[in-house]
């Protein structure tokens, strides 16, 4: 639960210039400046390993973590699909297909990081997709890549830090009932959360 960026893509190789190793140092350049953690992963693909669907055990790129933010994953597979490491960890050799789509969707909450940091998440992913990726696609529910409006901006925030504070109101001040299970619990919440909203 918070207000999120899900992307996913993939590296563009065909692109004249554009390099895994090259996109790596522009990112560490930013991160950088604003002395963001980083973590370099490998710096060139394997050759001859696009257009696969097989990919190796080693993950490429780079990843960063803003203060109070979930980590960016700028990294990929040795087939140039973006993934990260935990999410190769977790479904990077699935028993249940369903569960092979999970592989290449990355997401970063960012509410807690705020709208500026979001921004700059923003504008980094939109010059990197221009630059590096194919078939990069956003979802964003703060509605700034899509709209590139800070007032969109600022009143989802808004409504998402009201959400979370009458949800977490809510987990205080309504005790569990010896009857409820989790799941009727939460939904008993929900409805009130709903009809405080709507008041």
């Amino acid at each position: 639960m918070g207000l999120s960026i899900h992307y996913s893509g993939i590296f563009n190789r065909g692109l004249s210039g554009a390099s895994l190793s090259e996109m790596i140092d522009e990112v560490q350049d930013i991160v950088e400046i604003y002395k963001w953690q980083y973590t370099i992963y490998e710096r060139e693909f394997p050759p001859n390993s696009f257009d696969k669907e097989a990919y190796d055990d080693k993950i490429y790129g780079i990843s960063f973590t803003p203060p109070e933010c979930e980590t960016i994953n700028m990294c990929f597979l040795s087939n140039g699909r973006m993934s990260s490491l935990p999410n190769l960890k977790f479904f990077g050799n699935p028993t249940d297909e369903t569960h092979k789509k999970y592989l290449y969707m990355l997401s970063v909450k960012t509410q807690f990081a705020g709208s500026n940091t979001h921004k700059l998440i923003i504008h980094l992913f939109k010059y990197l997709s221009e630059k590096y990726f194919q078939d990069f696609k956003v979802i964003d529910e703060g509605q700034y890549w899509e709209t590139g409006d800070e007032k969109i901006l600022e009143a989802n925030f808004k409504r998402y830090n009201e959400l979370m504070n009458l949800f977490g109101s809510a987990l205080e001040n309504i005790p569990i009932k010896s009857t409820e299970t989790f799941e009727e619990y939460f939904e008993r919440i929900i409805k009130i959360i709903h009809r405080k909203r709507n008041q």
